[in-house]
């Protein structure tokens, strides 16, 4: 078999899935309940983040927090401040892909 398989968790537990974490890309699967969220951060590589289900609550560096809907995908520029939350009953699904893997771009 050529192919690798990978499975995503299915239900509505808070997840941070690492599902690939090699020298190329990192793809994460992540799953928010109300009020969760990950803490406060720099992208540590250009971030491309697919909301799958629920409404993802976001701010950027010093902008107000935005909201986005399912079906939405939001590039991220390496080194942006971020804080990622939940902020509604809808249970938030997010797929996160950080392009090139992190540790090999260089800050400025």
């Amino acid at each position: 078999m050529i192919e690798q398989i990978f499975r995503l968790s299915r239900g509505n537990e808070k997840a941070v899935e690492r599902v690939i974490f090699d020298e190329n890309v990192h793809y994460l699967h992540m799953v928010f309940n109300q009020d969760e969220g990950l803490p406060e951060h720099l992208s540590n590589s250009n971030v491309y983040m697919t909301v799958i289900r629920g409404k993802l609550s976001i701010g950027l560096d010093d902008q107000e927090i935005h909201e986005y809907e399912a079906g939405t995908l939001l590039k991220i520029p390496f080194q942006t401040k971020m804080n990622v939350k939940n902020l509604h009953s809808e249970t938030l699904e997010l797929i996160v892909v950080k392009a090139p893997a992190p540790g090999t771009l260089k800050k400025e």
